[in-house]
């Protein structure tokens, strides 16, 4: 399982592209393979069936970019905003934790 701490470190390889309310598109850094250790893209686009307010992932591997749609009222803006600037990961964390779906 992806926990919401190796989430947090992971989109520090993001970069912003394009961001709507419901809709984010962010650059990946090639370094993140270093740090992603066991996690693999199926992981990552398997999110939205772990984490309530996580519609839909698509993962783009020839320019290196990630397309996110979400539940705004589940994410606000602000929030994805926050995650992909480093910014209050102990909150974002907390929040995550609690939209993890129970795996039955």
């Amino acid at each position: 399982m992806i926990t919401a701490e190796k989430l947090v470190e992971l989109a520090s390889y993001f970069t912003t592209i394009h961001h709507i309310k419901g809709r984010l598109r962010v650059r990946v850094s090639p370094k993140i393979k270093k740090q992603s250790g066991d996690i693999s893209m199926n992981d990552i686009e398997g999110l939205p069936q772990k984490i309530d307010g996580i519609k839909k992932i698509k993962i783009n591997k020839i320019v290196g970019s990630i397309t996110i749609e979400y539940d705004n009222n589940v994410f606000p803006k602000e929030l994805w905003d926050d995650l992909v600037d480093g910014k209050n990961p102990d909150e974002i964390i907390k929040i995550i934790d609690k939209l993890y779906k129970e795996i039955v």
